[in-house]
């Protein structure tokens, strides 16, 4: 049965429990991140429930169950219909479209994100994010059956974007790793060898001020974790508590213009294109502002693999 890890704070520093219902089972132990708890944690944790003590989550602060140092590896455009969304055939990829976040945007899922005053065009991205168990250091061919081995659970991820600084600076890295733009949690959800499985049928959902704006199933996913995994293995090093992010759902604030409208902008000079598109992209109410609430959640349909549900809110600079 999957177990729910969750990193809090009572006042006395972050502590590790198992999340259950309600209420917190605390660890005994000390683990003061994410890969200590990956590496010494597991008899502590799967003792914890029935040593009897327990803490109202109502009284803890909520943490990242992420710590850093830690990488954050994502993939672009990994659904079939955002893939269509943005113009690309999914039938068609060969390849993933890789890229990394900066660690000083790991947050707690359930704290407020500051939109920096220089960003207008703040988009959403819900993600099933995978926290490795073990180190790589050369190429692997995972496959399903083996994909437990390096992984030690999922969790949910919000990938904020900053669609004004990633598009027109081609700055993927700088414009999704403002602090706070990769809420996590609420909790590491690990799951037994033979629910693994079940990855691929999670369903994911996100609001804004309780309007649904993202929905869809990771059965949609082009390429599933044992590839990607495999074919991230042949340039980077992963270790433990490492972070995939496979990628968000259509429904971004983000609406990339049909084909033959791209095709009549490349004629544009640079300067006149991007500032066509930040003008429509303004006029977009989508994107994120300063009161507004993102809600998200990632369960399985049946609820007995649940990832609990983020809220952040939206707070101005």
């Amino acid at each position: 049965m999957a177990v729910n890890l969750v990193r809090f704070e009572t006042g006395n520093g972050p502590r590790w429990g198992v999340a259950m219902g309600s209420e917190i089972a605390p660890l005994s132990g000390d683990y003061p991140t994410t890969a200590a708890l990956i590496e010494q944690g597991e008899a502590d944790w799967r003792e914890a429930p029935a040593r009897g003590e327990r803490i109202a989550t109502a009284l803890v602060k909520i943490l990242s169950p992420v710590t850093a140092p830690c990488r954050l590896y994502c993939q672009g455009a990994n659904y079939r219909q955002h893939m269509i969304e943005s113009g690309m055939n999914p039938d068609a990829k060969l390849f993933n479209m890789f890229f990394t976040k900066a660690d000083a945007s790991v947050c707690s899922g359930r704290e407020a994100v500051t939109r920096p005053a220089h960003v207008k065009l703040l988009d959403y991205e819900i993600e099933l994010a995978l926290v490795f168990r073990r180190p790589i250091s050369s190429a692997v061919a995972v496959t399903a059956e083996t994909l437990p081995d390096y992984v030690f659970a999922i969790t949910m991820a919000n990938d904020l974007s900053a669609r004004d600084v990633q598009l027109p600076q081609t700055q993927f890295f700088k414009g999704k790793s403002y602090r706070g733009f990769c809420p996590i949690g609420p909790w590491l959800t690990v799951l037994e060898r033979d629910e693994f499985p079940r990855i691929d049928d999670l369903m994911l959902e996100l609001d804004v001020n309780g309007a649904a704006r993202q929905r869809d199933t990771t059965a949609n996913l082009v390429f599933k974790p044992a590839e990607t995994i495999s074919e991230l293995s042949t340039f980077a090093n992963i270790a433990p508590g490492d972070v995939l992010l496979t990628g968000t759902p259509s429904g971004c604030a983000l609406r990339v213009p049909p084909p033959p409208v791209r095709r009549l902008l490349q004629v544009l000079p640079e300067r006149v294109l991007w500032k066509l598109f930040l003008n429509g992209q303004g006029r977009r109410p989508q994107y994120l502002k300063p009161g507004d609430r993102v809600s998200a959640r990632i369960r399985s349909r049946d609820g007995a693999i649940d990832l609990g549900e983020q809220a952040t809110d939206i707070v101005g600079s």
